[in-house]
């Protein structure tokens, strides 16, 4: 029975209400974090004329942002899930404001990494998974539209920044615009205090199974001494019923899954990691990653290459960017429409896949005109798997687990943003031409979505082989339906975990 406590903090999934100041937040955070990583290169002329350094030297303030921000998601969650998501975007919001405040008083482009690399970074990465992660907690039935809101943020602060940070710069030069966007990235302290924890009546459910269980092992094992005493089960008729978990599991198996699950998996939040459905998730998040910063990287040498004015070139990224934030919210909204939300895992990997073609198609566009669709192609799938991943990693652990779950997701992708574009520009120096670096990128992001295609492709398998057993033995059948094809395999996973945790 739940606790008077725990009854009064229920509160049921909302689709709204206040859901939509937790979206209108976690926009917000979207805006300070990842909108502002951008606008960060726009310093790079500044440092360079300052500091006396090449682009080489600079360029690894953004890399250090933009990696830190991800190796340390994991560390948001972590924070979010230890204490609440509030103190973590709070924590956050004051580390990256230092972080900015530092960078204005910086004497030497080495403080530089560490104010504004590393300390903006962590920062950044305490505030950017857990408020994603409530934006889950609080829509169920529109989380594709909701999530499509809230990470347009990136494409929409980009949009607004980039011009207010260079007429900053213009104006107070380079320490006052870092100083000014410091108290702009200290609102994210202001976000972080309106996200209202939420408590899930699935977790309670859990909670409550797991006491369930517990008091199931209990009575197995007494029933096991009496058994073994010689005492006739009879005896104990309360304990019958739970004979039938005993059959074919000896107790010293049962004894070191106990020790396995303590051990292995120190922390409940992470028994995801064993689902095999994540699994496959994850590695097409490490193909996808690096892929997919590519084109953003080298649209514009390579427009340049072909002939494209500098003007033109600079308009593509700017149609990219504008098709983006259209990408985010329009394949939200229409992923959370009945007849396409049973498939939004295909949805993903056909956005994704698309992204691939585009890029094997790029070195066949020589000129302004091809180039144009390009951009909204890709900046429009770009939008709509970018507001996607949250919602496809929410289908496949659950909404107790995704905060930790989107950790893990966004680590991920550190180590490929980090590296990825450094072995694009040694392919261009090798090969003299751009094409190799737009056939990498487009490789990468068929192989994430050919991964994830095998990965629905043994879900269903295990789905039809279910059912047939089930048929078989009489039982009830696991249900086929789209919408419960995520379901059938989440038996298929709890069987999987369970003979890991026995053998």
């Amino acid at each position: 029975m739940v606790d008077g406590k725990g009854q009064s903090n229920r509160v049921s999934l909302l689709d709204g209400g206040w859901g939509w100041m937790i979206v209108g937040c976690c926009f917000m955070v979207t805006v300070c974090t990842r909108a502002v990583t951008r606008c960060i290169s726009i310093f790079f002329v500044e440092f360079q004329a300052h500091f006396g350094a090449d682009y080489a030297a600079t360029a690894w303030i953004h890399s250090l942002v933009d990696c830190t921000t991800m190796l340390c998601a994991p560390v948001g969650s972590l924070v979010g899930n230890r204490w609440s998501c509030r103190v973590a975007v709070m924590m956050g919001g004051l580390f990256s404001s230092c972080g900015l405040l530092l960078s204005s008083f910086a004497s030497s482009l080495e403080l530089l990494y560490f104010s504004l690399g590393v300390l903006t970074g962590l920062g950044f990465a305490l505030c950017y998974t857990p408020a994603i992660a409530m934006v889950g907690c609080y829509f169920q039935q529109r989380k594709a539209l909701a999530y499509g809101i809230a990470m347009s943020g990136s494409g929409i602060g980009t949009f607004v920044l980039a011009p207010a940070v260079q007429l900053l710069i213009e104006l107070y030069s380079w320490r006052g615009a870092l100083l000014i966007l410091s108290a702009f990235v200290a609102n994210l302290c202001v976000c972080g205090a309106l996200l209202r924890p939420i408590t899930l009546r699935e977790e309670e459910e859990e909670a409550e199974g797991e006491e369930r269980r517990g008091n199931v092992l209990s009575q197995d094992a007494e029933l096991a001494v009496k058994l073994s005493s010689g005492v006739p089960p009879s005896s104990s008729p309360s304990s019958l019923p739970s004979l039938p978990l005993l059959q074919g599991i000896p107790a010293p198996q049962v004894k070191r899954g106990r020790c396995f699950s303590s051990c292995f998996l120190s922390s409940k939040e992470y028994r995801f990691l064993l689902l095999p459905d994540f699994l496959g998730l994850a590695v097409s998040f490490l193909f996808l990653a690096s892929g997919c910063s590519l084109p953003f990287v080298y649209l514009v040498p390579y427009a340049l290459s072909a002939g494209v004015s500098h003007q033109h070139a600079a308009f593509l990224m700017s149609i990219l960017g504008i098709i983006d934030i259209v990408g985010n919210i329009t394949f939200g909204w229409l992923t959370d429409r009945r007849c396409l939300k049973p498939y939004r895992l295909a949805c993903y990997i056909f956005s994704v896949g698309m992204e691939g073609i585009c890029c094997l198609f790029t070195p066949l566009l020589c000129s302004f005109p091809l180039l144009v669709p390009f951009a909204v192609l890709y900046g429009y799938f770009d939008g709509a798997y970018v507001a996607l991943i949250p919602v496809v990693t929410s289908d496949v652990v659950g909404a107790p687990y995704l905060s930790s779950a989107l950790g893990v997701v966004y680590f991920l992708h550190a180590i490929p943003y980090l590296i990825s574009p450094p072995i694009g520009g040694w392919l261009v120096d090798v090969t003299g031409s751009y094409t190799a670096t737009f056939f990498l990128s487009g490789t990468a992001l068929l192989a994430s979505a050919l991964i994830l295609s095998t990965v629905v492709g043994i879900r269903q398998f295990c789905c039809r082989h279910l059912t047939t057993v089930a048929m078989e033995t009489k039982r009830e059948a696991v249900p086929l339906s789209p919408s419960n094809q995520s379901d059938c395999f989440i038996v298929f996973n709890k069987e999987v975990v369970s003979q890991a945790v026995t053998s």
